[in-house]
């Protein structure tokens, strides 16, 4: 079908987002008339431009301008726009695209999904249709939800999109008894790692991998320059550290490349004031969590982070943070890098610590799963 192939279309340009417009969802459009595709667009950074908007832009803007070519405005009377989610129809950072739509000119919009926000669920959709113009959902919406996973979990279930990620060796260890663990996989297998980073919009570890290895938490190469608030050069992750008592070094690689990215300490009420000031001066942020036996509410600390827009987040060590992840079973996608090495020890680190399960059949089981080889390691993707 003809709609199946444009919208195929429009979800591939949208995918061009990813790493740039989060929290805000991945949307791709493309606009066609007398079967040719006239215009196309996607939602490129946060802050920016909408994807039927870009869409509509490059017909009614065509660059460069041919010669006695009719009036792009004029291409667009009549035509069928596609877009993988329902249109806004509310002020946001940008205008809302629904009213740009029926001005355009359009007279029908195929759509794959609705759009789970509250603000917008359906509302786009019944302006169309009260101003005229023929609407179809639901093509290609299984796929068009699957790109915009953490979107929903965000809207649905105020939670962030989690993905665990960890590197061991072929016994399972994430570091010797003595605590090393520089490297266990190749470089090869780190730097694919570092690019999963820069499409995320946080990145969460424990105080103690802060205090062993001193990372800066940065995707491969940093984007720059550091551009959260919406700019066409994109913007680091967040880098989130669970630290109920406030220890993160002043002289931290992660302090010194605050230039780069933001950093969101997790405290309790344990945490010096002292303390908390110095690092208030370097510009950390910092957001109080309620404890449990001593340790951070997790499912508190979660929803803490999703109403601050952090909604995809790769948790990347230690033992207990992931352990905690998957006994809460909030994780939804897996990276486990696997290098063919033995470390043996009892007492070496495992990647998921935690309280785990009493029985087999309680196990989590990954679904989707694929391999991936990074020579000599091997990658382990797969989905919950």
């Amino acid at each position: 079908m003809n709609d199946e192939r444009y919208m195929r279309i429009a979800l591939g340009l949208a995918l061009k987002g990813e790493g740039f417009v989060e929290p805000n969802p991945l949307v791709g459009s493309v606009i066609v008339k007398n079967n040719h595709i006239i215009g196309k667009g996607y939602h490129a950074y946060f802050g920016g431009p909408h994807a039927e908007i870009n869409a509509i832009n490059s017909v009614t803007n065509p660059r460069p301008q041919r010669r006695g070519s009719p009036k792009a405005a004029g291409l667009l009377k009549g035509a069928t726009l596609y877009l993988t989610l329902e249109p806004c129809a509310y002020f946001g950072k940008t205008p809302p695209c629904a009213p740009a739509i029926v001005q355009s000119g359009i007279k029908k919009v195929v759509i794959a999904t609705k759009d789970p926000n509250h603000l917008v669920n359906g509302k786009g959709i019944r302006f169309l249709k009260q101003h005229g113009i023929s609407v179809t959902e639901g093509v290609l919406r299984k796929e068009a939800g699957g790109i915009n996973k953490p979107f929903f979990k965000l809207h649905q279930k105020g939670l962030p999109y989690i993905v665990a990620k960890w590197a061991m060796s072929l016994d399972g260890k994430l570091a010797t008894k003595t605590g090393d663990s520089k490297w266990i996989t190749s470089e090869k297998s780190r730097n694919y790692a570092k690019g999963i980073r820069a499409k995320m919009n946080g990145v969460m570890v424990g105080i103690g991998t802060v205090l062993k290895d001193n990372p800066t938490l940065l995707p491969n190469p940093p984007l720059s320059p550091f551009n959260k608030g919406g700019g066409k050069g994109g913007f680091n992750p967040v880098r989130i550290i669970l630290d109920s008592q406030a220890r993160l070094p002043l002289t931290s690689n992660l302090v010194r490349t605050l230039d780069k990215g933001d950093i969101y300490l997790m405290i309790s009420s344990r945490a010096p004031q002292r303390k908390i000031h110095l690092l208030e001066h370097k510009r950390v942020r910092f957001f109080g969590v309620p404890s449990r036996k001593g340790k951070l509410d997790f499912m508190a600390m979660l929803k803490i982070l999703a109403k601050n827009g952090v909604n995809k987040i790769m948790i990347e060590g230690g033992g207990e943070v992931l352990g905690s992840a998957f006994d809460h079973k909030v994780v939804d996608e897996v990276y486990a890098f696997i290098a063919p090495k033995i470390i043996g020890g009892r007492d070496a680190k495992k990647p998921a610590e935690g309280n785990g399960i009493n029985k087999i059949k309680d196990a989590l089981q990954l679904k989707d799963v694929n391999i991936k080889y990074l020579n000599p390691d091997i990658l382990i993707h797969g989905y919950f």
